[in-house]
C-alpha cells in the first residue's frame, strides 16, 4: 500500500550563509572529501522503504547577503523532503502556519516555504529524485 499521508519524510537540504561560498565549498572538498559542484554537494543515499531508489540531500553554502532565506534573519535554512505537498500545505494553513509563497513545480520536484514560530524559514520539497540520477555527476556517498 502506498502511504500518501501529508508529512515530512526526511531532510532534503542544509543551506547556510557563508562569507565566501566558493572558498568554503573548496575547503570541504579538500579537507572532508565532499564531492563539490557550483551549488555545494549532493549527498546520495538509499530510501529505507524503497532501497532500489536513490535519494539526495543538498548541502549548500549561500552568500551571506542572500535574500533566499528572507524573511528569516537566521544564518541557515533546512529543506525537508515531504510527500503530498499540497495536502501538507492545506493542513498547515488550517493550523495557521505562515506560508511564505505558493507551491512551485520544477522537473526535480515541488517546493514551498513556510515559517516556524521562531522565525526560521523552512523549505518543503516533494522530490523527483530520478531526475538527479539521470543528470549524473559526482555525489558524496
Amino acid at each position: 500500500m502506498n502511504d500518501s499521508t501529508p508529512k515530512v519524510t526526511g531532510i532534503g537540504g542544509i543551506f547556510f550563509r557563508s562569507e565566501n561560498p566558493k572558498k568554503i565549498r573548496e575547503w570541504y572538498g579538500e579537507h572532508l572529501g565532499l564531492a563539490v559542484n557550483n551549488y555545494g554537494s549532493s549527498f546520495e543515499f538509499r530510501n529505507a522503504n524503497h532501497p532500489e531508489n536513490i535519494n539526495y540531500l543538498q548541502w549548500s553554502p549561500f552568500d551571506k547577503k542572500t535574500e533566499y532565506f528572507n524573511p528569516s534573519k537566521k544564518e541557515f535554512m533546512i529543506n525537508y523532503r515531504v510527500q503530498n505537498i499540497e495536502g501538507l500545505v492545506a493542513k498547515l494553513k488550517e493550523k495557521g502556519v505562515i506560508i511564505v509563497d505558493e507551491i512551485e513545480e520544477f522537473e526535480y520536484g515541488k517546493f514551498v516555504h513556510i515559517m516556524d514560530p521562531e522565525g526560521n524559514k523552512i523549505e518543503l520539497w516533494e522530490p523527483v529524485d530520478h531526475v538527479f540520477t539521470q543528470m549524473g555527476g559526482e555525489t558524496t556517498k
